[in-house]
């Protein structure tokens, strides 16, 4: 009762009322019926929550917050479902992620049905098939995972040869790190036995040590890639944009990032939010490589625009272990196919370069989102802060480690030093918890991967993203990971390092809040906060820890707005972009744009 009398009483403060004044601020919508989760441990848990103009009015008893209704308040009962704060993407892309959703899923289950290469090749077909892919002449596939493969290596061009020779084939990587093409794509976008391996990059080759196999790494892949999709038009741009949108709302996001803009996609999503208000908010990072004239006014702002901002700079420093193209300081346990035992992977960048960008995004008050998964690559980034540190005096989370995958605990202790905050990718233990123990790294590295028990001991806290679309924005599979710990196959991955419930929601939530330095805005349910909501078909911190990622969306709703409702869906945002026309002719003005079709229909 103390609790609700205070809420309430401030609430009359916030909006205007005086205190000797019979006059009420009244709600516009109000929940009650179900458990609603605050993520504040001041107050956890409430009976029913008010909200006024898209901010929380009030949240205590069912009774106090009642006396908020009028006859034009919508009423919600949650019929014992959870309420609970709007997820924050911790690290995402919810602009690429369009991207997947317009490709063949070319996933392993639970997410896609892909589990050797006859069905790759298949799924591939099966997708060329349909009419409104087929008429533009390129076969876009996303998602495969050599890892996954029965055959445990990756597709050559010759068995895409196979799905169509005089088509061109390119299939990504679940890590986004590497693609497979066919002979048609190899040959149209260049690459051929004098080609060089660019600097950051690889290509394979065939056992001549001369013919390209197919398989592209890093830079010589994003060098392929990345002109494809520069030549999207604004409306194109715009489709791939908002299916992203839509299926982060439909796992409970109502914060979204984009992690790596580039400039095109940083005006398209500007002038998106310019023309009517995003349903999401979506902070932005652009590549401080190639993107910093966007890293600044209109564009860059501590406020979001109709739900848009630029909120820093992304830096990329190494690769993906389960690419094993991280960066490590010890050597992979199995050598990928065409290196020697010994091979740990590679830099970006010279140590040289790195420290240039930091002190770049130091100097310019930039947050920085820095890619390591390697612990060689974290060595470079923490050696980089220090240097600048020392120049300009610690920031306030003006560092962020994305990933920081094989973080060893001296490197964790840096992170505290040095106030550098971590954003984690527990969900590895889950895809690739089996593949890092049996080939990456051994069980013993394989065990700290994403070390959130470390950073807890130290009082740390951290953020768990999904990183998609390396994976879907599957916010309970997220979760889940956090929390469990557990491979595919059931594999415990370093249990020690496992958090609590209440911790893995508050990654997802008041944490990540923190890591945005919106914390007194968002992730959790307290008085003037945003309306930011989720309604869970279950409470996470009361059902059995292993049964998390079974909890579902049901609703998602951003400053007091249902965004998502899971009764009104036929079907997620991907399954219906990927089956419309406009989303086909997307992925064939890509090709046609890098010169990979010869004319558009």
């Amino acid at each position: 009762m103390k609790h609700s009398v205070i809420a309430l009483s401030m609430a009359a403060a916030a909006f205007g009322a005086q205190a000797t004044s019979p006059t009420k601020p009244m709600a516009d919508l109000i929940y009650f019926g179900g458990d609603i989760v605050t993520v504040n441990d001041a107050q956890p848990e409430v009976e029913a929550l008010a909200v006024k103009n898209g901010k929380i009015l009030a949240l205590g008893t069912k009774d106090d917050v009642m006396r908020l209704q009028s006859p034009d308040t919508e009423v919600v009962d949650l019929g014992g479902k959870t309420l609970i704060p709007g997820f924050m993407d911790g690290h995402g892309h919810v602009f690429n992620t369009g991207i997947q959703a317009l490709s063949a899923n070319l996933l392993a289950p639970p997410d896609g049905e892909v589990t050797d290469i006859a069905s790759l090749q298949q799924t591939l077909k099966d997708w060329y098939a349909k009419a409104e892919n087929q008429q533009h002449g390129v076969i876009l596939g996303f998602g495969y995972d050599d890892s996954q493969l029965k055959e445990k290596r990756h597709p050559t061009r010759q068995e895409l040869d196979a799905v169509a020779k005089d088509v061109p084939v390119l299939i990504i990587h679940q890590s986004g790190h590497l693609a497979t093409f066919n002979s048609k794509a190899l040959e149209l976008a260049g690459f051929s036995p004098e080609s060089k391996d660019p600097s950051g990059g690889k290509i394979r080759r065939e056992a001549d040590g001369k013919t390209p196999n197919g398989v592209l790494e890093e830079i010589a892949f994003f060098g392929a890639l990345m002109p494809m999709f520069a030549k999207l038009n604004p409306e194109e741009n715009e489709v791939i944009f908002k299916a992203g949108m839509d299926l982060y709302a439909s796992y409970g996001y109502t914060t979204a990032q984009e992690g790596r803009a580039s400039p095109s996609a940083v005006e398209t999503m500007y002038k998106v939010a310019k023309d009517g208000k995003l349903k999401l908010d979506v902070a932005v990072y652009p590549d401080i490589q190639v993107a910093q004239s966007v890293i600044a006014p209109p564009y860059l702002s501590d406020v979001y625009m109709n739900g848009f901002r630029v909120a820093g700079a992304k830096l990329n420093l190494d690769g993906s272990p389960q690419g094993k193209t991280a960066w490590l300081t010890e050597p992979y346990l199995v050598p990928p196919e065409g290196q020697q035992p010994g091979y740990k992977g590679y830099a970006s960048m010279s140590d040289e370069d790195a420290a240039k960008y930091v002190e770049l995004a130091q100097a310019n008050g930039w947050q920085l989102l820095t890619h390591v998964n390697g612990d060689a690559a974290i060595d470079q980034l923490i050696k980089a802060v220090e240097a600048s540190e020392k120049k300009h005096g610690k920031t306030d989370r003006g560092f962020v480690a994305i990933h920081a995958q094989t973080a060893r605990k001296d490197q964790v202790e840096s992170f505290n030093r040095l106030g550098i905050f971590p954003s984690f990718f527990p969900m590895h233990t889950f895809y690739w918890g089996d593949w890092h123990s049996d080939s990456v790294l051994g069980k013993e590295r394989a065990s700290h991967i994403s070390p959130t028990g470390w950073a807890r001991e130290l009082g740390m806290i951290f953020t768990s993203h999904h990183d998609a679309p390396v994976a879907l924005p599957d916010s309970m599979r997220v979760y889940y990971a956090t929390v469990n710990r557990i491979s595919r196959t059931g594999r415990p991955i370093g249990p020690d390092q496992r958090v609590t419930p209440l911790e893995g929601l508050k990654a997802l939530t008041l944490w990540a809040a923190t890591q945005y330095k919106e914390e007194n805005s968002k992730g959790s349910l307290e008085l003037g906060k945003n309306a930011d909501l989720v309604v869970l078909s279950a409470n996470p911190l009361k059902v059995k820890p292993e049964t998390i990622a079974d909890i579902k969306v049901e609703q998602t709703i951003k400053d007091g707005v249902t965004v998502y409702s899971r009764a009104a869906a036929t079907h997620t945002a991907a399954s219906g972009c990927a089956g419309s026309d406009k989303c086909a002719k997307v992925a064939a003005v890509a090709m046609a744009g890098a010169g990979m079709l010869h004319h558009m229909h």
